[in-house]
């Protein structure tokens, strides 16, 4: 029996929240897994690792997800207040990264080691100057009059596709420092690997099924 175009889109709608719920607690959960192993203030370098997790999976999740339909605690609220949120945790994604980058640079600077020397310093350094482009990208959305070539509505595919860009790069980070030293030294091996591996591929999977599905809303400043 075929069912209803109401009950496929009521079905379709639970299932997306279930996924968003569940990348939140997945994301959460990595980043407690994180700072029990760093163990933050037990050294100087104990501060990086849990300050990165802290910005990527928790706040990079929810900034992306909170403009979208399924996974906003904001769900029905004024697209204003929508907005805010995102930027307050965009904003506290990139200071934590920022604090993280100074702290590995100065402790590695201390130690007398290479900066940026492995794959997984490459990608975060280029993580972190992505962010910070990215947010002032978003500035363009809500003063569009400064871009009269460009669309609102182009303004927000185009920050909406580069937001998702971003995190893909984030979570490729994120698996080059399960690769490192310190991770296989630090974490349970077996299981508890694979667990945090499977973190930022399923949040992955998750914000992209947001982003191509959903249509972003930002405070609408069409120019006349």
């Amino acid at each position: 029996m075929a069912l209803s175009s109401e009950t496929e889109s009521r079905i379709y709608r639970s299932l997306r929240a279930v996924s968003g719920v569940t990348a939140h607690l997945v994301s959460l959960g990595f980043t407690i897994f994180v700072a029990i192993l760093a163990r933050p203030g037990s050294s100087l370098f104990s501060w990086h690792p849990f300050l990165m997790a802290l910005a990527h999976p928790p706040a990079a999740c929810s900034t992306l997800q909170c403009v979208s339909g399924g996974g906003c605690r904001e769900q029905g609220s004024p697209r204003e207040a929508k907005v805010r949120v995102h930027w307050a945790l965009q904003l506290l994604a990139l200071l934590c990264a920022l604090l993280g980058l100074a702290v590995i640079t100065y402790n590695k600077h201390l130690n007398g080691k290479a900066h940026f020397g492995t794959w997984h310093g490459l990608t975060g350094l280029l993580t972190v100057l992505y962010a910070g482009l990215q947010c002032l990208g978003g500035a363009a959305l809500l003063y569009p009059r400064l871009l009269r070539n460009w669309t609102l509505a182009k303004l927000k595919v185009y920050h909406a596709t580069s937001g998702l860009v971003g995190y893909l790069l984030g979570c490729a980070t994120l698996l080059l420092a399960m690769c490192s030293l310190w991770f296989f030294t630090t974490a349970v091996p077996g299981l508890a690997c694979s667990l945090c591996a499977l973190c930022p591929v399923l949040t992955s999977l998750v914000i992209m099924n947001q982003v191509s599905a959903d249509r972003w809303r930002f405070p609408s400043r069409e120019p006349p």
